[in-house]
């Protein structure tokens, strides 16, 4: 739920017009728009490039995974899970909030890499990677905006 919604339901939900603070939240949320959308962009025109460097950085320091192993149809797989989770970091930009990755449900999504034997240390290491990679593409302001969101997944896992 994008803060707008959110902003709007809360208040909404308490019989009220929205509140100097809520309009606050709103027009800093609208005032860096711009900064979402180009990160947003830059996110989606740069995804392949990103996973490509993560996954460079990634097999230079764990280069004992089987991602890196030989298998193509395991590295397509890998990398076709972290272009899956750069898109959802910038859903998470345009929102200004982690709504997308709560829906998707990082839980479960943990659960499956267990159950698949893929050592979550590893996932961690690659979402790092990833952020990496990306924090070089990104300004300083878009940086901030999207970091957090990459901080999320390396919790998670």
């Amino acid at each position: 739920m994008s803060i707008v919604a959110k902003v709007i339901a809360q208040s909404d939900r308490a019989d009220r017009f929205l509140g100097s603070t809520e309009l606050t939240q709103l027009q800093d949320f609208f005032n860096n728009s711009d900064v979402r959308i180009s990160a947003s962009q830059k996110l989606a025109a740069n995804q392949q490039r990103i996973v490509e460097k993560g996954s460079q950085q990634f097999w230079n320091q764990c280069p004992d995974t089987p991602s890196n192993r030989g298998v193509k149809q395991k590295t397509a797989l890998c990398q076709r899970d972290q272009g899956w989770y750069i898109r959802l970091v910038s859903y998470c930009v345009l929102a200004g909030n982690s709504k997308p990755l709560e829906d998707i449900g990082l839980d479960g999504m943990r659960d499956m890499y267990v159950s698949l034997n893929v050592p979550l240390s590893n996932l961690r290491m690659a979402m790092r990677c990833l952020k990496q990679a990306a924090m070089g593409l990104l300004s300083s302001e878009e940086a901030a905006l999207a970091g957090p969101y990459f901080d999320q997944l390396i919790r998670s896992f």
